[in-house]
């Protein structure tokens, strides 16, 4: 019962948003940086959590539309919470099939996520599917020791 309750509070945003959302707006930016996009896209965000990136996307890179997907009711309900803007649209989704037209966005991201899809391969595949011609498609993951994204480095230096 009481790991049925930790769950719950977990699956509902607050949590998560709490102890992981410091760490996700820290580096959102900087991964917006890295990336460099113009302005009037239409992104793809899979895997938005609370929303950190999805609210440095509309803060930073002044897009056309924003479509940020999540598996989690509860995570999606925070992140429309954290970023009320008519441009972003937050949909229940499973980034190994993607609801989302094929060829459709300028740029598909994805942000300390993929560690967590049990088949990669078939996000990459659903992700490159939504890409339009010329389309960017950038992530990051979770830095283990041993190999990694350099940007967790920002953390704990």
């Amino acid at each position: 019962m009481a790991e049925a309750a930790r769950h719950d509070a977990w699956q509902a945003g607050d949590s998560y948003d709490l102890y992981m959302g410091r760490w996700s707006r820290q580096i959102a930016p900087l991964f917006l940086d890295w990336l460099d996009p113009a302005e009037g896209l239409d992104w793809l965000e899979v895997g938005c959590g609370t929303g950190a990136l999805s609210a440095a996307i509309m803060a930073c890179c002044n897009p056309n539309s924003l479509v940020s997907i999540d598996p989690s009711e509860g995570f999606l309900a925070k992140a429309r919470a954290n970023v009320p803007d008519e441009r972003v649209e937050f949909l229940a989704g499973d980034a190994q099939a993607l609801a989302v037209e094929s060829g459709s966005k300028d740029i598909v991201v994805s942000a300390l996520v993929l560690n967590f899809i049990p088949d990669k391969q078939k996000a990459f595949a659903e992700m490159r599917r939504v890409a339009g011609p010329g389309a960017t498609i950038g992530f990051y993951v979770w830095d283990y020791p041993g190999g990694g994204v350099e940007f967790m480095r920002a953390f704990w230096t």
